[in-house]
């Protein structure tokens, strides 16, 4: 689904990608892992289109790397981005149904009421704005935005950053529940123990380059890779 190959990224006259690559299947859960600072959001943002880069992006056989970031969305990737950047002045229904779009026609599409039956604790904040919400509220409200666009691939940058254990609790969940409907997703975060559990595959980034690759009983198996790269 989509072939990453050779991405070098950067800001102004600094160099933070140096010939990332990296691919993800249709209906795989894969992680991009490291410590902060490495490149991990560099490498979402360049796929996104918002940092000018070289390299090939491939989606779904088509280039994208020439894309703005709107045509990359409106080609079936959505985003839930590292901080969340919800609308504060808009309300939950509003943030949700602001991003609807069912471009390729799917048959079971995600709408209002699909998304809050991911996300049950949202059902009494509809009428809340963005800035009322718990930062756990605001995450759920993130990846129900996200949806709301159909993508064929979702990315999260930093999945559970900053949040209580419960809510933790609950957006794994949540993406044990879009693996098994086949959703194909890329994820940003730092809980091996969950992340090895849900993702088929792993990328190991490491100053703008990819060091390891494998799957979660190999990297489980890395305990020297893991303490090197990952902090633990």
């Amino acid at each position: 689904m989509l072939e990453v190959r050779d991405l070098r990224a950067g800001y102004g006259g600094s160099r933070v990608l140096f010939g990332v690559d990296l691919s993800i299947r249709r209906g795989q859960v894969v992680t991009l892992l490291g410590r902060n600072g490495m490149g991990k959001t560099t490498t979402v943002w360049s796929i996104m289109g918002d940092l000018r880069r070289s390299g090939s992006i491939l989606f779904e056989g088509r280039e994208i790397s020439g894309l703005s970031s709107y045509q990359v969305c409106q080609a079936g990737i959505g985003l839930v981005p590292e901080g969340r950047r919800i609308f504060p002045n808009l309300t939950v229904r509003e943030n949700l149904v602001v991003t609807a779009a069912n471009r390729e026609l799917v048959a079971d599409p995600w709408t209002l009421d699909k998304v809050v039956s991911l996300f049950p604790s949202l059902v009494p904040r509809l009428d809340n704005y963005g800035n009322q919400l718990s930062g756990g509220e605001q995450q759920m409200l993130a990846i129900g935005r996200a949806l709301m666009t159909n993508p064929k691939l979702l990315i999260l940058d930093e999945a559970t950053e900053g949040l209580a254990p419960k809510i933790r609790g609950e957006i794994w969940s949540c993406l044990e529940r879009l693996k098994a409907m086949g959703q194909s997703i890329l994820v940003i975060d730092k809980n091996i123990a969950n992340v090895t559990r849900i993702a088929d595959y792993h990328y190991v980034l490491r100053k703008g380059s990819i060091v390891w690759k494998g799957t979660s009983s190999q990297l489980l198996g890395a305990p020297a890779i893991q303490k090197e790269h990952l902090g633990i």
